[in-house]
């Protein structure tokens, strides 16, 4: 029967065949026994990935202890992007688990039919990858790491008392959330202006590159401007405050979406979330310079002080 087979078809062919009769037996075995099988995709092993990463598995071990995690780094050669491919349709899986947007955007660009949960992702509507954050609209949803507007400029009323106008800064790649900025704002009584007593900031990489970032740190400083970085890192060199989040806390609120997903909800009707775990850092040196007294309230639970 064997040679009747080879005389056919080949080879090649067979293995083929044998590679087809393999998964189906691995899809069928997975269904029966009721396991968990979840692809990560990842473009890097940095300490705030694999930190999202843990905290998922965390939260999702915690309802399917025997979840199964097959864990992936794309590349960026063709060869690599086939590999991945292949093998994660080979272990299909029970949904995809994606951190960061270029590891989001390889699993829409490859994977649109295989339900996705993605982790640390910011500006996910902005990305495109979801209609909304309320209601995402496709096969996806997931935990971005956005500080909620109205978080952040509750955080600059109690550092600026007399904070009434607000100044951003941004371009044609962040325009879009201005809008929703402003009607934050209001809601707070606070009005996005050209004249102003403070300046917030988005994370808009066609705007802060080091020397532009250079350039306004030390204007906002001269001019006695009180100014919100969207990072620490932007404290580091000089703005006076911004708040942080917690890749672990992403990364688990992640995994309970992941565990609503398995449990039957669709990932469209799963609002996206963001970040629930904030850090405040402050500037100690640019408060001094600008006169700006930083709330001991605050003082006192700062993640960092940056002196």
């Amino acid at each position: 029967m064997v040679q009747l087979v080879r005389m056919k078809y080949g080879h090649r062919q067979i293995l083929r065949i044998v590679a087809l009769v393999l998964v189906c037996l691995l899809g069928v075995a997975s269904s029966v026994s009721g396991r968990v099988h979840i692809a990560v995709l990842m473009s890097d092993s940095l300490t705030s990935t694999m930190r999202t990463l843990h905290g998922a598995q965390k939260a999702i071990r915690r309802e399917h202890s025997q979840a199964t995690f097959h864990s992936f780094h794309i590349g960026r050669s063709s060869d690599e992007t086939l590999r991945i491919v292949d093998s994660v349709h080979t272990i299909r899986p029970t949904l995809l688990l994606t951190i960061g947007s270029s590891a989001t955007q390889f699993a829409q660009d490859n994977f649109v039919d295989i339900p996705t949960v993605f982790a640390a992702v910011m500006y996910p509507v902005l990305s495109g990858f979801v209609k909304s954050t309320a209601r995402p609209g496709r096969n996806i949803t997931g935990a971005s790491i956005d500080v909620p507007i109205d978080v952040q400029f509750r955080y600059f009323k109690k550092i600026v008392p007399n904070l009434k106008r607000v100044g951003v800064l941004y371009t044609v790649s962040t325009a879009s959330l201005i809008p929703q900025a402003a009607a934050k704002a209001e809601g707070l009584n606070l009005k996005l202006a050209a004249v102003v007593e403070g300046i917030w900031s988005l994370a808009d990489p066609n705007l802060f590159d080091p020397r532009s970032t250079k350039y306004i740190l030390l204007n906002t400083a001269r001019k006695g401007i009180p100014f919100m970085g969207f990072s620490r890192h932007v404290v580091a060199s000089g703005a006076l405050f911004a708040l942080d989040f917690d890749y672990k806390a992403v990364g688990h609120q992640a995994g309970e979406i992941v565990n609503r997903v398995i449990k039957g909800e669709k990932p469209q009707e799963i609002s996206v979330t963001s970040a629930d775990v904030i850090w405040f850092h402050y500037n100690e040196k640019t408060a001094k310079h600008i006169e700006v007294t930083i709330p001991e309230e605050l003082v006192a639970v700062a993640k960092e002080v940056y002196r």
